[in-house]
């Protein structure tokens, strides 16, 4: 069971909604450009690189000099890749596919 679902509230499950409705990049870019700033959007997106990396084996610092976070984010995502609620594995899986 994720943390999402522990914590679940309706303005929460609301955003999710609002997220699963995006029809194409256009819309998905633009939403997240009203939704985030861009230091919050560059984060995200470290999370995933990062996410990524470890699921192909890469060490700590490789991922530490090529992506830029620390170590203590490494680690909390490392933690997230084999304790969590599975999500990094599943979106970077589904991302894998529709590449194919």
């Amino acid at each position: 069971m994720s943390r999402l679902d522990l914590n679940r509230n309706e303005s929460i499950d609301e955003l999710l909604a609002a997220i699963l409705s995006i029809k194409d990049m256009e819309q998905c870019r633009a939403f997240f450009s009203d939704l985030c700033t861009v230091q919050e959007l560059k984060v995200f997106s470290q999370r995933l690189q990062v996410a990524k990396r470890l699921l192909d084996g890469q060490t700590y610092e490789t991922i530490r000099s090529e992506v830029g976070v620390s170590s203590a984010t490494i680690t909390r995502i490392s933690t997230e890749l084999q304790f969590g609620a599975g999500g990094y594995r599943s979106v970077i899986d589904s991302a894998k596919d529709e590449e194919k």
